[in-house]
């Protein structure tokens, strides 16, 4: 099967797809399924395989489009990254690559940190990258220049 994919920014990475009834779909290592292949999915796996290949994140850490209640509401994180004690540190917010991030972006990750606690949010579309983090004591937050590794968190 041959398929143009957006180039990314992230490195080059193989995937496991499959076609079915004219649909693309991606094994998600960690869901350990094939799921639908979307703009926002081929982001949210690119940025998967970078936090386990490139910052050693373990697959077995990474939870991925989990939900969850937040004042009644129905919501969805893309990944959770958890510390090896389970506790969560790091956020991931997915956006298709045509999406730009804009204050919108992190007004939404904010509100899902409101239940998550995390010290660390990130941000993508692929293209653009951005991950600070929060400073509770003095309700600030820094931007950082790049993701931290598994191990300095």
């Amino acid at each position: 099967m041959q398929v143009q994919l957006p180039k990314l920014n992230f490195p080059v990475s193989t995937f496991n797809l499959k076609e079915v009834d004219g649909r693309l779909f991606i094994f998600d290592q960690s869901r350990r399924k094939f799921v639908n292949l979307t703009p926002e999915e081929w982001v949210r796996q690119n940025c998967l395989v970078f936090l386990r290949d490139q910052k050693g994140f373990p697959m077995s850490l990474l939870a991925v489009e989990k939900s969850f209640r937040l004042n009644g509401k129905l919501l969805r994180y893309d990944i959770v990254a958890y510390s090896k004690n389970a506790s969560p540190v790091l956020l991931v917010e997915c956006k298709a690559p045509e999406v730009k991030i804009s204050q919108k972006t992190f007004d939404q990750i904010a509100v899902y940190n409101l239940e998550l606690k995390v010290p660390y949010l990130m941000v993508t579309n692929g293209l653009d990258h951005y991950c600070c983090v929060i400073d509770a004591e003095n309700s600030r937050f820094h931007f950082l220049r790049e993701i931290p590794d598994f191990e300095n968190l």
